[in-house]
């Protein structure tokens, strides 16, 4: 289990450091890869809390497609990865409004993902913990922005037709609450750039 856990640390890392650009070498603050807010001092961040953060929502696809193929070991993987992403993120090289919404998702972020990865042999628990995680990825991907086009779907028939949302990094339908019983079952909402 740590093996893997290290192994995955580590493809993090490196996929983050490939999408640093030229100017990983120099030191440089480097504003984060969201064209959707203009590029200020108050946008700018390390590479570390920059990686960080995209390791998180990273971290959150591999948790999602897990749970849209039902398999809850690999998303108990990805629970306790999103973990150990978040105690590596620098919050000392974040402005102070990042400073404040990443405080404000933290606690709640970090208890739904502890639940998902404690949780293996329970995938009814861990989408239950999913759906919270998901509301606080949503506020996270508007705040830092995800390096990429992400989706928000829906899907009406999850919790007895109350629905929920996910976050995508793809347009097509890939279900984590119902998994393989009905996986294209949902709609995208909203395309966040």
């Amino acid at each position: 289990m740590k093996t893997i856990l290290i192994g995955i640390a580590i493809v993090i890392t490196s996929l983050a450091a490939c999408t640093n650009g030229p100017n990983k070498s120099t030191g440089e603050n480097k504003t984060t890869a969201d064209t959707s807010q203009p590029a200020t001092s108050s946008n700018a961040s390390n590479t570390t809390s920059g990686s960080s953060i995209k390791g998180i929502i990273s971290q959150y696809f591999n948790l999602k497609n897990a749970l849209a193929n039902d398999d809850g070991k690999e998303a108990a993987v990805a629970g306790k990865a999103i973990v150990q992403t978040m105690d590596k993120l620098d919050t000392a090289s974040l402005s102070s409004d990042q400073k404040k919404a990443y405080g404000d998702l933290q606690d709640d972020t970090r208890e739904n993902a502890e639940h998902i990865g404690d949780n293996a042999n329970k995938i009814a628990h861990q989408r239950e913990h999913f759906e919270m995680l998901s509301k606080d990825m949503y506020d996270l991907v508007k705040k830092f922005g995800a390096g990429q086009t992400v989706y928000q779907d829906f899907c009406p028939m999850y919790n007895n037709g109350k629905g929920a949302a996910w976050i995508s990094e793809t347009k097509d339908i890939k279900n984590p609450y119902l998994g393989k019983e009905m996986p294209t079952c949902g709609s995208v909402k909203e395309e966040i750039k």
